[in-house]
């Protein structure tokens, strides 16, 4: 999205600069209630074409900009996840959130080459790890917009319930349900520091294809879920259970032997990104839990990886 810069002989008028500077935070929300960056981007893009279709009068009248904004795009967000079932259907393969580099790597270059708006990048928190966002995703819309707005951004009930269109004491519920999902998917947290050693000895082991070593850092119940969107190749249905899904990787190597494997930071957790003859062929991002992997990840679907792509 454009939006107005500062003029080159002074700075922006207070109240401009008061609604431009909300768009950060309208991405963070908005990508979090889509799991899909540029969804949260057409999201803001929207929101403030209404904020400057009303008239002047009509915004000068409004005492908190951000709060309007973030209602209109909470709206236009509980109306996207309405419709993002049909869309789901007519989606090849499995869907899976769009993946968010490290944001120190996005500034520096190294996901695209050239100069990011700061106002474009999400907050990398525990908020958007994958695993959250997966399960973000099986939740009703209304149970999404509720958690997101009150657990994550900490908005009161009575204005969540402005956006759903519920009374507060619905919302309340609608959050509590949620937070009952997101508990239930957790395991026994492994702290960062061994989440990322869990990760670079997967790394290890898949390059050296040692078959025995990826089943030992394998959950016996792991599933590894691939996303190309019908663009490219990827499973069609997720491979469950730690032998098969080390056997799937083994394989997947042997039929890539150029693959090369780094580790970088994926959503604000240690992941991969696998690279083919100079271009990104995934990203993967992994959930651990008692140091072992519990779920795999990967994102192949190009239109998903503008983010870490360096055309």
């Amino acid at each position: 999205m454009s939006t107005q810069s500062e003029p080159a002989d002074g700075p922006l008028d207070p109240a401009l600069s008061a609604v431009v500077n909300e768009r950060r935070q309208l991405i963070n929300v908005a990508y979090r209630m889509l799991g899909s960056l540029a969804d949260a981007e057409d999201v803001v893009q929207e929101t403030y074409a209404r904020w400057y279709a009303m008239a002047p009068w009509r915004r000068e009248a409004i005492e908190s900009p951000g709060a309007w904004l973030t209602k209109v795009a909470g709206r236009i967000c509980l109306d996207l996840l309405g419709s993002a079932r049909a869309r789901r259907e007519r989606y090849v393969g499995e869907w899976i959130p769009e993946p968010l580099p490290d944001r120190r790597e996005w500034i520096n270059g190294w996901s695209g080459g050239g100069t990011v708006d700061p106002a474009d990048h999400v907050t990398l928190d525990e908020s958007v790890n994958m695993a959250l966002l997966v399960v973000l995703d099986a939740m009703t819309p209304a149970e999404r917009v509720a958690f997101v707005l009150h657990d994550v951004f900490r908005y009161p009930f009575t204005e969540v319930a402005e956006i759903v269109g519920r009374t507060p004491a619905a919302c309340r519920q609608l959050a509590s349900s949620a937070r009952r999902r997101v508990r239930a998917s957790r395991g026994a947290a492994t702290r960062s520091a061994g989440r990322a050693d869990v990760v670079r000895d997967f790394k290890q082991a898949w390059e050296a294809k040692d078959l025995d070593a990826l089943v030992a850092l394998l959950d016996p119940g792991v599933t590894a879920i691939g996303d190309g969107g019908g663009v490219v190749d990827a499973a069609l249905r997720p491979v469950e259970g730690g032998e098969q899904v080390a056997r799937y990787l083994v394989e997947l190597a042997d039929l890539a032997p150029a693959l090369e494997f780094l580790e970088r930071t994926v959503n604000g957790q240690p992941g991969l990104v696998l690279h083919v003859d100079g271009g990104i062929a995934a990203v993967m991002a992994f959930d651990v839990a008692d140091r072992r992997i519990r779920h795999i990840w990967a994102v192949r679907n190009p239109d998903k990886l503008r983010p870490w792509t360096t055309d």
